[in-house]
């Protein structure tokens, strides 16, 4: 392949911001394709169009798709992701797969036919390729949801002329959602059971969406490098480290970035005050104006943030463990985030009990969301696992402190100041357990009380440390451009 013409990408997934967000995936989803077009590729993206997703589309062509024993009509409609590069205004294509029954839903997941949901879009994918005249170099699959195209690729289309070179990449944003169906599934593929085995799509007697992924892609990553060792491990391999590991020599980490037009101090407009790391000063503008806005007391005192899905997945166990301890401090903590309700509930009841220090936010809102990262001096995530992590490196970008457990791209982004003074950022623990958490945030307190002569320089360099997805794109383009070459 000469290197002069571009790479031609496919970027699928279940989930793309602005779009289309339920968590980190989107905001990948939304940000890594506009660093790819900077550095030279032909990128696309291809999502399921919700029914929240109404403007800005215009309609493409619309075909039929066998699903199981159906034929159901798949309409593309084609969107854009806008951005700016150097003053100019660029856009990359979006095409939305649209089919009433399947998408024109509120929500994204979680409903009784998500297996024939994802399948459709899979299939239509694939088949939407000639009738757009888009052939790819690489299809870019994201998480469970796109798993299958990666089989049917090898197992059907690329019989046809169209696709026979159309290589993938397989990204695990999180392994622990494997997308796990009934064997039935592979009927919806047009596939017989003869894929149905461990070799091939079998999972503990289950069709995985995420096995065949893994077993079909020409190449897997994952989010962090870290993460990439962990997931071999029967620890955090979700019962497919075996097959991990078999693949090791294709499985590569690239820590994701974050979207620094996005997340700015200096430009954000949500936030009650802009500032940058040469006028630090004003974060604390942006704290007391958070505080008078949730209900909180206005006072300087520590003020910790924490914004995340209430899942296990997230350590939310170990704060309320040891919440009545951490309230023994003086401090302030802010949670904004939805999910399990014994979670909700759990800290609802606490925020009740703890009203002068504790303010709860149940939902999602992505203004409050930029507010508590700018007004926030300490941002907490004690995560059972984490494959990458997009919350400490927006907390860095505004300034805010963080804390966290020692995993996946968390142990690879933050270093605890107190082992290393030099190159330090915030503050870890390595045993997940209560105690050590607690013991972290009162370091972390400690070190903000005593001197804020160093704590202000501690801000200052965690506002210049760059997360931003230039580096790790570069990374992709190499990793894309092996994918293309491999077994020339």
């Amino acid at each position: 392949m000469s290197r002069r013409r571009k790479k031609k990408i496919l970027f699928v997934s279940a989930e793309v911001f602005p779009f289309a967000k339920v968590g980190g995936l989107a905001d990948v989803a939304g940000s890594l394709p506009k660093s790819l077009a900077l550095a030279g590729c032909d990128i696309r993206v291809a999502m399921p169009r919700y029914k929240n997703i109404e403007s800005g589309m215009k309609y493409i062509k619309d075909f039929p798709v066998e699903i199981g024993p159906r034929l159901e009509t798949c309409i593309i409609k084609e969107g854009k992701i806008s951005f700016k590069n150097g003053g100019k205004n660029k856009t990359i294509p979006v095409y939305f797969i649209d089919n009433y029954h399947y998408f024109n839903r509120q929500n994204i997941y979680s409903y009784y036919d998500d297996e024939e949901r994802f399948a459709f879009f899979c299939k239509a994918v694939l088949e939407m390729l000639p009738e757009i005249g888009f052939k790819p170099d690489i299809i870019h699959c994201n998480d469970w949801h796109t798993g299958p195209i990666c089989m049917l690729l090898n197992e059907k289309y690329k019989k046809d002329e169209f696709y026979k070179d159309i290589k993938t990449l397989f990204t695990i944003h999180n392994l622990q959602y494997r997308g796990d169906f009934s064997r039935k599934t592979l009927t919806l593929f047009g596939m017989t059971d003869e894929l149905f085995v461990p070799e091939k799509t079998e999972f503990y007697g289950m069709f995985s969406f995420m096995k065949t992924g893994l077993v079909y892609a020409d190449a897997i990553n994952t989010v962090s490098e870290v993460y990439a060792k962990e997931i071999q491990t029967p620890e955090y391999g979700e019962k497919l480290e075996g097959l991990l590991r078999s693949r090791k020599e294709d499985l590569f980490g690239i820590l994701n970035g974050i979207d620094y037009e996005v997340f700015n101090p200096e430009t954000d407009e949500y936030i009650y005050k802009n500032y940058n790391e040469n006028t630090i000063k004003y974060k604390k503008d942006n704290k007391y104006a958070l505080q008078k806005e949730v209900g909180l007391p206005k006072r300087d005192v520590p003020l910790i943030g924490l914004i995340s899905r209430l899942v296990h997945q997230k350590g939310l166990d170990l704060i309320i463990d040891v919440i009545d301890e951490m309230m023994k401090s003086e401090l302030q903590f802010i949670l904004l985030g939805s999910g399990e309700k014994r979670y909700e509930k759990a800290f609802l009841e606490l925020q009740e009990k703890y009203p002068e220090k504790m303010s709860v936010n149940i939902g999602f809102n992505e203004t409050l969301a930029n507010k508590i990262y700018a007004g926030s001096d300490l941002f907490l995530m004690p995560s059972r696992f984490e494959p990458c992590g997009l919350g400490q490196m927006i907390s860095f970008r505004y300034g805010t402190i963080p804390i966290v457990s020692e995993t996946g791209g968390l142990a690879e982004t933050v270093i605890d100041i107190e082992k290393d003074k030099e190159k330090g950022n915030g503050f870890t623990f390595k045993e997940f357990c209560a105690e050590e958490m607690i013991r972290t945030i009162k370091r972390s307190i400690k070190f903000y009380n005593e001197n804020k002569e160093k704590w202000n320089t501690l801000v200052a360099n965690a506002m210049k440390l760059d997360f931003s997805w230039e580096r790790s794109a570069k990374k992709y383009l190499k990793l894309y451009e092996n994918i293309i070459n491999k077994d020339k």
